[in-house]
């Protein structure tokens, strides 16, 4: 600890001064496992943290990634909206998504359910496969109806990289995720 963030009256005074929702632009300056940092533009320098913006890892992009280098590297310049200011580390909690449409909610006001789409398949797991509905958003296909006869594992019928016709069954909007039949969309049915 630094002994007491009164010796930081500028620092407090700048962090006070931010209203939730505000644009704050800056520049990336450290990227770790935990999030990354920002410089403010017009914020004061931190006494410890390499800048008093601070985005989590889940605030930085809507769509799935691996690392937070994927979405942004040091050096870039980058503008966030503010959430909040975090009085322990004394920094502003950023998000970088929140300026980014939600692909998801753009996605669900332009899909009914029964609707049929021809897409990829993007990854197999034991319950079922994940298909690639729009940029940014998956569905799932649930094992059960991948076909209409049993199987025991979803790569006895399709593999990562085929394309399928599925029809949207459901749309999930708290989960941010569509729910998809192969065997609906198909006329295999005995």
């Amino acid at each position: 600890m630094m002994g007491g963030w009164s010796e930081n009256p500028e620092l407090c005074t700048f962090l006070e001064s931010l209203r939730c929702g505000e644009l704050l632009s800056g520049t990336v300056t450290a990227i770790e496992r935990f999030g990354v940092f920002v410089a403010l533009d017009d914020g004061p320098d931190h006494p410890v943290f390499p800048g008093v913006g601070f985005i989590t890892i889940p605030e930085l992009s809507w769509r799935r990634f691996e690392a937070a280098s994927d979405v942004v590297q040091v050096g870039q310049r980058i503008s966030c909206e503010f959430l909040q200011f975090d009085t322990w580390n004394l920094e502003a909690r950023l998000s970088l998504r929140a300026t980014q449409p939600d692909p998801s909610q753009a996605f669900a006001s332009g899909i009914s359910v029964g609707q049929k789409l021809h897409r990829q398949v993007t990854k197999l797991v034991p319950f079922g496969v994940f298909v690639q509905v729009a940029d940014g958003i998956e569905g799932l296909v649930h094992l059960r109806e991948l076909t209409w006869t049993p199987v025991q594992t979803p790569s006895n019928v399709v593999h990562v990289g085929d394309e399928v016709t599925v029809v949207i069954t459901e749309i999930d909007r708290e989960r941010r995720r569509p729910a998809l039949s192969r065997r609906q969309a198909s006329s295999e049915h005995q």
